[in-house]
């Protein structure tokens, strides 16, 4: 086995980590008679050779022992090394032939693209290993093959034969939804293949006696030809979920027992097992997000699917639809309050890991959580596994002795708000009551207010439970006090940002003036260790305050002068707001919109005369140039904020309005100040109704998304519907 291992100069390859000559090794560990080694073996494959799925010289060096490997039927779980093989193959490059011919050898990317091309045909000239796998003894390689085939072979036409026939004969369940999702892969990557597959797709949908294979065909179906869709797909798959359902009444047999590994791959596994664990058709899941990714923007017909499985009496498929949901209201805007009423009244059931997906999905939602509000006051008031809210550590935690370590909690880039929540905290240990009491105060419930009293004076409090008080209006002034003294407790040390600023954002929020030497002592005491972020954190604390911070004025002052644009611009919004008198303000901030002056800068500087208003009509002049800046962003801001002083829509609107088009993420603040013009806007009314008739979420993108991007989505339908009332009055 592995015969001229020893023949490759693997000292002079490299991979991830540097010279590759500890591949042996790996090689040798995928063949050992270890359990435990075998999957240490692969996680350092996928850790080093295939890190985050690039293909190195070493890589390619691997590939025909990987496929000596996978041909001998005394290894074990080669399975698993099929399925590094069709990564490693696997990767498709867009006219690959062309894009190698346009890059130089030179060319820093000509190497990789050419090491997966290369990858790609060293795999494919040996993937004849691949057809005898489709009947080995062991299932695992029977379901990793037919994805293998699909992805890597070179004769597709009679892969597909094999997968159809093979499909007659095999027994096991989840190989069999294998075998139909690898014929669905062969007829997206074949056209010539398509109508043939699909048509074959919809017999299967039809005449399988299996309900899970009709399931699996109908989603395979609608992934291939998505304009094909039936209309009354939400009746046939709620019909075939009920099948499967009780025709699978018993838990899943739990797989042989294996030992736990130090290792990522190891602790994939774990929460792969632990999720499946109690549930007779844990593959349902995969084959409903096939679905709904067909589905795309026909959200009604989607949203009617989840309500149906969140009416179902499997605990799992209400749970399916929860994470299902998520991705769904993620990316899409719809009528949502029926679903999440019935998410809510999981919250209660005795399954833990349905209750954590409930919440888990509810704290995201903000205001399109209140019909789950009296569901979330209920478990918060005693439902299962109930605790005391609030109660965490870590570092998503405030406390007196919580500090974060380094490159936690580092402060915002330049020009963002550093009191804005930071959705890249990491959150350990936190309880579901402690999500149940994020989700009820983001939906603006004053029933989280007495709730937040009792997180506060625990020893460590949730950090976006702080950043939540900002919506639940005067009934959170009575949180001052509790909020003052934890301020009062924190050590003026290189971590007070991480301790401070969430503190200070909500005594701003319930506006806690009382607070005021406190805040003094944090403005005051800030030490080296990120002075600017600390300072501009208490100074939008004492703007909020306004006349009730005049003691400190003369702070305030003295740091007009600051080096800092953030911090010096805060102070002159804290000094207008305390003070009333532009004299020393308008000065202050026109010395940051000057040639010459950084993006961040001159966006403070305009954003606080904006807020200003009127009053800083003197600063108008030195505004204007910014209408023509590059920097779309000072472009936004300084009409913004021309409106804002002057009045002038004739200057701004245009502005505003080009910048609406080219970016997309500047829509909110752009429908903020259109719902101020009011009548003044009117040339911007078929821009707004476009926006209110679109599906889509403004800022939904493929590659993630953040835990306040529903949110943002909703606040602009909210200003463009509050702008589209307001130029509709003032045209009568």
């Amino acid at each position: 086995m592995l015969t001229g291992i020893e023949e490759v100069d693997w000292a002079s390859l490299g991979h991830a980590y540097g010279p590759a000559d500890d591949v042996p090794e790996l090689l040798r560990g995928l063949a050992s008679a270890d359990p435990a080694e075998r999957e240490t073996a692969l996680d350092g494959m996928y850790g080093a050779v295939h890190h985050q799925g690039d293909v190195y010289d070493s890589t390619l060096a691997c590939i025909p022992f990987l496929l000596e490997l996978v041909a001998d039927p005394d290894v074990q779980d080669r399975g698993c090394i099929v399925e590094l093989l069709t990564s490693i193959g696997g990767i498709e490059l867009d006219d690959d032939d062309e894009e190698l011919d346009e890059l130089g050898s030179d060319d820093e990317e000509f190497i990789p693209a050419a090491n997966y091309a290369m990858a790609a045909a060293a795999i494919a000239a040996g993937a004849d290993v691949f057809l005898g796998l489709v009947s080995d003894p062991d299932p695992e390689v029977r379901l990793a093959a037919p994805c293998a085939l699909a992805s890597l072979h070179p004769e597709p036409a009679r892969v597909l034969s094999l997968l159809r026939e093979r499909l007659t004969v095999e027994r096991d369940t989840e190989v069999r939804l294998a075998l139909v999702a690898s014929v669905g892969r062969i007829a997206l990557r074949h056209a010539s293949l398509r109508t043939e597959t699909v048509d074959w797709l919809g017999w299967l949908a039809r005449a399988a006696h299996d309900p899970g294979l009709r399931l699996a065909a109908l989603a395979q179906r609608a992934r291939c030809a998505p304009a094909d869709i039936p209309d009354d797909v939400v009746p046939w798959v709620t019909g075939l979920l009920e099948e499967i359902r009780t025709s699978a009444n018993r838990p899943a047999a739990p797989g042989a027992e294996r030992a736990a590994t130090p290792t990522l791959i190891g602790q994939v596994r774990e929460l792969l097992e632990e999720h499946a664990a109690g549930r007779p058709a844990p593959w349902t899941e995969e084959l409903l997000r096939t679905l709904h990714a067909a589905l795309d923007d026909r959200v009604d017909d989607r949203i009617a699917l989840i309500v149906a499985q969140l009416r179902s009496p499997d605990w799992g498929q209400r749970s399916d639809a929860i994470w299902l949901c998520g991705g769904l209201i993620r990316v899409w805007r719809g009528r949502y309050e029926e679903v999440v009423r019935l998410v809510g009244a999981q919250l209660q059931d005795p399954e833990p890991r349905l209750r954590e997906a409930a919440t888990s999905f509810l704290e995201r939602l903000f205001e399109l959580g209140a019909p789950a509000a009296d569901a979330l006051a209920s478990r918060l008031s005693g439902g299962p596994g109930a605790g005391t809210p609030g109660i965490t550590a870590g570092p998503g935690a405030v406390g007196p002795g919580a500090g974060s370590g380094p490159g936690v909690g580092s402060g915002p880039a330049s020009g963002s708000d550093p009191a804005a929540p930071n959705p890249g905290h990491a959150f350990v240990g936190r309880s579901g009551r402690d999500g149940a009491l994020l989700a009820l105060a983001r939906a603006g419930d004053t029933r989280a207010v007495p709730l937040l009293a009792r997180a506060l004076e625990e020893p460590e409090v949730r950090r976006e439970l702080l950043y939540a008080m900002d919506g639940l209006g005067p009934s959170a002034a009575m949180l001052a006090p509790l909020l003052r003294r934890r301020l009062a407790e924190v050590e003026l040390d290189e971590w007070l940002y991480d301790r401070a600023a969430p503190l200070l954002y909500a005594l701003a929020a319930v506006r806690g003036g009382q607070a005021l030497p406190e805040v003094l002592r944090v403005l005051r005491g800030a030490p080296a260790n990120r002075r600017d972020w600390v300072r501009e954190a208490a100074l939008r604390t004492l703007a909020a305050f306004g006349p009730a911070a005049r003691e400190a004025v003369p702070d305030m002052r003295r740091l007009l002068a600051a080096e800092s644009a953030a911090v010096a611009t805060t102070a002159a919004k804290a000094l207008w707001a305390a003070e009333g008198d532009r004299g020393d303000v308008l000065p202050a901030l026109e010395r940051w919109l000057r040639p010459g002056a950084s993006g961040s800068d001159w966006c403070a500087a305009a954003q606080a005369l904006g807020e200003i208003g009127p009053a800083a009509a003197g600063a108008a002049p030195a505004l204007r140039p910014g209408l023509v800046s590059r920097d779309l962003w000072v472009r936004v801001r300084s009409a913004a904020a021309l409106w804002r002083v002057s009045g002038e829509a004739s200057a701004s609107l245009p502005v505003l309005l080009a910048a609406w088009e080219e970016n997309r993420h500047a829509r909110v603040d752009i429908a903020e100040c259109l719902a101020e013009m009011g009548p003044a806007a009117s040339g911007a009314q078929l821009v707004i109704l476009t926006e209110l008739t679109r599906r889509r979420r403004h800022n939904a993108r493929e590659d993630g998304s953040g835990s306040h991007d529903i949110h943002l989505d909703e606040k602009l339908l909210t200003l463009c519907r509050a702008a589209l009332a307001r130029m509709e009055r003032g045209a009568f």
